[in-house]
């Protein structure tokens, strides 16, 4: 395992130490749970963003889209456990 430090503000290394105590942890195992769950998002973003783009130019290249109401009222109907026909793709430039 790799050792790497980190030189924090005073200010911040007592939030931490707080925010560890808090939770039943040592500072340490604090920060490395906090850098683990950051390095999830910042991966899950770029994801994000990479799939967005790829949809983009997938509707751009098929003149595909979704209408926003159809896909608003499916998702509201299943958010509250009701069965809903998804939305169909048609063509977003009229």
């Amino acid at each position: 395992m790799a050792t790497t430090s980190l030189k924090l503000p005073d200010d911040l290394k007592e939030r931490v130490r707080h925010a560890a105590q808090a939770r039943g942890m040592s500072p340490h195992a604090f920060l490395l749970e906090s850098v683990r769950l950051a390095t999830i998002a910042s991966e899950q973003r770029t994801d994000f963003i990479s799939q967005a783009q790829s949809a983009r130019e997938h509707a751009i290249t098929n003149n595909e889209a979704y209408d926003a109401h159809e896909v608003h009222a499916y998702a509201r109907a299943r958010a509250h456990g009701q069965a809903a026909q998804a939305p169909k793709a048609g063509n977003w430039r009229g």
